[in-house]
């Protein structure tokens, strides 16, 4: 542990410990990650419409223009264009984001009005992980980091990535009429997460709460990656020509790992948040009590070091 301090304490990794930078990462990372979900998706039509390749081309582009920005930021103290930049990169991320489910939700409900028409229509929820990471790229910017304002807007769209797959797991498992019962486990799952990390953005709690939190997070990360081990399995067993030709037509094996994905993202805002809790003495510290603890002795001063200055 100490080795691990004295490591930590280094400027070259300090951004281990700041939130700010965490989450630009994970939103630059995010959008990488969707221009794979992408030519997934839309290889269902083949592309059939121009329209369908906006998000692709968009998530090629945006993840280097933000990594960009950061390294200009950190290295050089381009602090100016690290704003103007990002916030052009959220609103346009946001812009696809809702523009995607117009597109998805005109394909089949707005023609036929029927909650049937809404399930087996392209998932009309899916483009929303855009208008999510925009936001994030909105709050990084407009809210003072390491504050705990900050920590709730990161909580809560974390909240809103659950409700999301919450979403996306009940109308895409309703297209099998939820043929195996474990197609339940991941809509109850989202729908606690949802319930669990909803209170601390509204309501006043302790250290102790997010103990419980970080513990039902625990359970969507392994609900994922059960999920993830389902989907491959599905689509190793069942007939076609290739591998990308079953995962393109079966089951999404990228989708579950939404959830761990999630987690990560709920774990720095929870992070940050437990940094403004109160101490619970005399009672003993839980897991996010001793997490500080130790980053006390890794960073006396309370908050973590800007990477890179």
């Amino acid at each position: 542990m100490r080795l691990i301090a004295k490591l930590l304490r280094s400027r070259r990794v300090a951004w281990l410990l700041d939130g700010e930078v965490l989450l630009e990462l994970f939103v630059a990372s995010n959008l990488a990650v969707l221009a794979g979900d992408i030519v997934l998706a839309h290889s269902v039509n083949q592309f059939r419409r121009p329209e369908e390749y906006i998000p692709l081309y968009f998530s090629a582009c945006a993840p280097v223009l933000l990594l960009l920005v950061d390294l200009a930021r950190w290295r050089w103290g381009f602090h100016a264009a690290w704003r103007d930049l990002g916030l052009l990169v959220g609103w346009l991320s946001i812009l696809v984001g809702l523009g995607g489910v117009l597109y998805h939700l005109q394909s089949s409900f707005f023609l036929q009005h029927t909650l049937q028409s809404l399930t087996y229509a392209a998932p009309f929820a899916a483009p929303l992980a855009y208008t999510g990471l925009g936001f994030l790229l909105l709050v990084n910017r407009m809210v003072a980091p390491r504050t705990p304002e900050w920590a709730r807007w990161v909580v809560l769209l974390a909240t809103g990535g659950f409700f999301g797959n919450f979403v996306l797991c009940l109308t895409d498992h309703a297209t099998n009429g939820f043929f195996m019962k474990t197609e339940w486990i991941p809509v109850i799952s989202s729908a606690l997460a949802t319930g669990f990390l909803i209170v601390p953005v509204f309501a006043q709690i302790t250290r102790r709460y997010l103990d419980l939190c970080l513990a039902v997070l625990v359970i969507q990360a392994l609900v994922g990656l059960i999920g993830f081990w389902f989907h491959l399995r599905m689509n190793l067993y069942t007939p076609g020509v290739s591998l990308f030709e079953k995962s393109v037509y079966g089951a999404p094996p990228m989708a579950p790992l939404l959830f761990p994905n999630l987690v990560a993202l709920a774990i720095i805002g929870m992070w940050e948040l437990a940094l403004h809790l109160p101490d619970e003495a005399p009672a003993a510290p839980g897991v996010f009590s001793r997490m500080l603890i130790w980053a006390a002795t890794v960073n006396p001063e309370g908050q973590a070091p800007t990477a890179l200055q």
